[in-house]
């Protein structure tokens, strides 16, 4: 008896944070599903440099996802860097020996392109009827807004993400109250310029959040330990959930936090500063409920590889935001 039959191929996005592979075999059967921190993007906020550490942890996952996609018989590949890459004078550095042990060099996808990307991975399956939606991705140096139904009309990528707004505004474990004040305000003031890149925006019916930082809060507020991806994918975050959550990580400390079931070690040290973003998105528009997606960017990603498309940078109204934080 034959084994199924179809297109296998991978994508692979090189966050500020974190470093992901997806292996799917025709968009439909999820092969392989990773995520380690890396910390790509530690201190480059500060410095505009790419740490070398950095660089050597992010590229020795790579290597190890590269002989993940061998052994799967992966057909075509598509690798991208996003905000730190963005940001870094030396990315060509990282550039380089990332495609040495990967095959293929990888993407420096512009803002725009990123939430374009990340809207058709979290929208994948969902009915245009229950749209419009806001889908926001948190990561580690910007986040990303795109609206739509059933395609992307609008998007705006800002220079705000958990490992900036730690890097810039966190001094003490917990944070003070000063400091999480400031990392409200600085999201709040982004936030006002999606309101005028999308202006459309305040016609969302479905709030869709994606991210390391939004699936840690849906497991610890679920308790989860293990931590399973089919009880997170499409979870109704409630704000009220949220904000427990947010009272719950901001009030302890580094170990304190690692204590809560469903939040990786990995991720402690940056998650309030995410939260801070997930609950003033929330509190700003006024949304009642996030549906966390597990189908993000790396979704998109692989839609594109099987649709032969080339991406390219524009997606209706939006732009790159202006409020450089970086």
């Amino acid at each position: 008896m034959t084994g199924p039959v179809g297109r296998v191929v991978a994508a692979v996005d090189c966050g500020t944070n974190s470093t992901r592979l997806l292996v799917s075999r025709d968009g439909v059967d999820t092969l392989e599903r990773r995520t380690i921190v890396t910390c790509l993007g530690q201190g480059v906020d500060a410095s505009g440099f790419l740490d070398r550490e950095a660089i050597g942890r992010t590229v020795a996952v790579l290597e190890d996802y590269r002989r993940i996609m061998d052994g799967l018989g992966v057909e075509a590949v598509r690798a991208t860097a996003t905000s730190a890459a963005r940001d870094a004078r030396n990315a060509e550095e990282f550039f380089a020996a990332a495609a040495a042990v990967l095959g293929t060099r990888p993407e420096l996808l512009d803002g725009d392109t990123e939430g374009r990307l990340g809207f058709a991975g979290a929208t994948a399956g969902l009915d245009p009827n229950s749209g419009p939606f806001l889908v926001a991705d948190i990561g580690g140096g910007s986040t990303e807004f795109a609206f739509g139904a059933d395609r992307c009309e609008g998007v705006l990528s800002a220079d705000v993400g958990c490992v900036r707004l730690t890097e810039q505004y966190i001094r003490h474990d917990p944070p003070r109250p000063e400091e999480l004040h400031a990392c409200l305000s600085v999201t709040e003031a982004h936030l006002e310029d999606v309101l005028i890149a999308i202006p459309d925006v305040h016609r969302t019916a479905r709030f869709i959040g994606v991210s390391g930082t939004v699936t840690s809060a849906a497991a610890v507020e679920l308790g989860l330990e293990p931590y399973d991806p089919d009880r997170i994918h499409h979870f109704e975050l409630t704000r009220a959930a949220a904000e427990d959550v947010f009272r719950t990580l901001a009030t302890e400390d580094h170990d304190q936090r690692i204590s809560n079931p469903g939040l990786h070690a990995d991720r402690a040290d940056v998650i309030v500063a995410g939260m801070c973003v997930l609950v003033k998105i929330m509190r700003f528009f006024g949304f009642d409920t996030c549906l966390v997606s597990e189908t993000d960017l790396l979704d998109g990603l692989v839609q594109s590889l099987l649709a032969g498309e080339q991406e390219s940078s524009s997606c209706g109204r939006g732009q790159r935001g202006t409020d450089d934080a970086g």
